[in-house]
């Protein structure tokens, strides 16, 4: 089962991500009036962990089943966290046209993992559920453009709050499934 070999040697990077993104929202939370400077630096930074501990766990089970969709998450990462790093004062509509880009495109690569883990593992749900506030999130950014920076701070801080925490809810899901399997594997080849 390759998504279950995939999934017990990179759950962690799924844990790690999760967290950032849920960092990310609770510092965008306690400081609404922020410049959007600062908001693109801190988003930045989150995209960018995330992309990078993406593709580690992704080259890392590279030999698995579609460990490329865990890669392309993270290229996808690194390259709209990159940006936003080495471009900091770019006009407020790019970062919304950047961030409602990265919520779509990784949002419906979360979607595309978790639907195939869906014969494999249990509570593969929050992954396609975190997809899809993603792929929502993006959509409403782009069709409401004009909607102010505050309120640009307040839906990244949700979405982010909201997609990191069913993503480490995930995390530990597919650990507990994976250990599970393991023992049950095991008691069916006592040594």
């Amino acid at each position: 089962m390759p998504m279950q070999k995939l999934m017990k040697s990179a759950w962690w990077a799924m844990l790690i991500g999760g967290i950032a993104s849920v960092i990310f929202g609770i510092m965008a939370f306690a400081w609404p009036k922020l410049t959007l400077l600062v908001l693109a630096i801190f988003f930045a930074a989150s995209v960018f962990v995330d992309g990078v501990f993406s593709i580690v766990g992704a080259i890392r089970n590279r030999g698995e089943g579609s460990w490329w969709l865990v890669l392309l998450f993270g290229i996808v990462g690194v390259v709209a966290g990159g940006y936003a790093m080495f471009q900091p004062e770019a006009a407020a509509l790019a970062l919304l046209v950047l961030v409602a880009t990265y919520a779509i495109v990784s949002g419906a690569l979360l979607v595309a993992t978790g639907w195939k883990l869906r014969e494999e593992i249990r509570g593969e749900w929050l992954l396609i559920l975190a997809g899809i506030l993603s792929v929502a999130f993006g959509a409403l950014l782009i069709a409401r453009p004009g909607a102010g920076l505050l309120s640009l701070v307040w839906l990244v801080a949700a979405w982010s709050v909201a997609t990191g925490a069913l993503r480490i809810a995930f995390a530990f899901k597919a650990r507990r499934f994976v250990d599970r399997a393991g023992e049950k594997l095991a008691a069916l080849n006592p040594r």
